[in-house]
């Protein structure tokens, strides 16, 4: 799901995705410093940090990347209306490599 800070920057500063736990703990290993995510639509991935303990905290569990925000704004995600994120499928290509795609239905 998408998340944002409560700035829409128009820079894509303060949007990140944030993971559900069980997802989190199926899909990510706590070994890994980052992870490579394809936004559907770019050609390279974005290099994600994930070596941090908010990200295998409890209440954190984002995503975080600036590019992140510039493809949501980009493909017109983001801004959102007021608590209604939009809900993006995430998908494992590889080792450590993951893809997020455009949601079907807004």
């Amino acid at each position: 799901m998408a998340w944002n800070n409560g700035r829409h920057h128009t820079s894509g500063a303060g949007y990140d995705l944030k993971i559900k736990i069980v997802d989190r703990d199926h899909y990510f290993d706590p070994t890994w410093k980052s992870v490579f995510l394809y936004l559907e639509g770019n050609s390279h991935p974005v290099e994600i940090n994930i070596g941090k303990q908010s990200f295998w905290g409890s209440t954190c569990r984002e995503l975080i990347n600036k590019e992140i925000g510039v493809w949501l704004r980009a493909n017109n995600l983001a801004p959102w209306p007021k608590s209604k994120p939009p809900k993006l499928p995430l998908g494992v290509v590889g080792n450590q490599e993951f893809k997020v795609l455009k949601p079907v239905h807004l």
